[in-house]
């Protein structure tokens, strides 16, 4: 799949998830967490990085992080370059430790923090890294128990996450707890995930995989200079099978299913994969204006995929 432009200003709450590469463990030992644990504190100090929760699964890690001053990139940069260097120093292994880049999801403070918040803490029971709540009060790896006073990790906000309980530190821990309790009940949360997320018709409801939040959310993301690019609103299909046939100087009559037309079989191909991959309509949508069943569409994006690989200048028929 092709990489999709992060989002990534000061100030935006960013749910971040690695995993290692073919789903590896990445934590071997407690030694091991321990030291992401002091590098990722020193990191968020030294950067400026407010860190609300997370959770050190085996093969993958979960942070919810918002960058006060700069972009989150260059953190995370440093924070996944060290580790994997000190990892495969001390593991006397070599070559990529995480799978691809880390995924990260812009998230709307208002009505989701506090989701968020007990989503990544409840990871470790979930997974049964942890048999009962009362466990995971005193995990050491897991922001839960830091939050409840059972642990330190310099660089993780406390006070602002039981200021929205209460004012009274006792009872600010007591409503939270409550609160994290009652996420138990509801099981997995996969409105909070993308993928749980997805939709299919993205045009009409302005759907981003790479934010969790509101429409006027959204929208006001748009608004700002520094994401513009980001998040400006792509060709739709039709826009962009126009121009692939003027690229190509082929008549779209020729879009008949049994046609000889020369250079057709490229056109189709190139469709195929700019507009499944890139715009990421569906297989069905794209085979119906192609007169290509959706298996048929699949075999030629792959054949698409090579061509523009030949010839990256076709990445240009999909700008705004």
């Amino acid at each position: 799949m092709p990489r999709t432009a992060r989002l990534d200003s000061p100030g935006l709450l960013q749910h971040v998830i690695f995993r290692g590469v073919d789903r590896c463990d990445i934590f071997h030992d407690d030694a091991d967490r321990r030291k992401f644990l002091r590098n990722l504190s020193k990191l968020l100090i030294q950067i400026d990085v407010e860190c609300f929760a997370w959770s050190l699964m085996t093969s993958h890690v979960h942070l919810l992080l918002r960058p006060r001053r700069s972009r989150l990139a260059s953190f995370m940069r440093r924070l996944l370059t060290a580790y994997a260097l000190y990892f495969n120093r001390r593991h006397q292994r070599s070559g990529h430790l995480f799978q691809g880049r880390y995924k990260s999801i812009v998230c709307e403070e208002d009505g989701y923090l506090l989701e968020l918040v007990r989503y990544i803490h409840l990871n470790p029971l979930r997974a049964g890294l942890v048999s009962e709540l009362a466990a995971l009060a005193a995990y050491p790896w897991c922001g839960h128990s830091i939050i409840l006073g059972n642990g330190v990790l310099e660089g993780q906000v406390v006070d602002e996450v039981l200021g929205l309980f209460g004012k009274n530190r006792g009872v600010a821990i007591r409503h939270y707890s409550r609160f994290i309790a009652d996420g138990v009940k509801q099981g997995k949360r996969d409105d909070l995930s993308s993928s749980g997320r997805r939709r299919t018709n993205r045009a009409e409801d302005g759907y981003d995989e790479r934010i969790l939040g509101s429409k006027s959310f959204i929208e006001e993301l748009r608004t700002r200079q520094d994401l513009k690019d980001e998040l400006a609103a792509p060709i739709d299909l039709d826009d962009l099978i126009d121009r692939v046939f003027v690229r190509y100087g082929v008549n779209p009559a020729a879009l008949r299913p049994k046609t000889r037309v020369a250079g057709i079989a490229e056109v189709r191909s190139v469709v195929c994969y700019l507009g499944v991959r890139h715009l990421e309509r569906s297989g069905v949508e794209v085979g119906r204006r192609l007169g290509l069943s959706r298996s048929g569409v699949s075999v030629a994006a792959g054949r698409g995929e090579q061509l523009v690989k030949d010839d990256p200048t076709l990445l240009s028929l999909i700008d705004k």
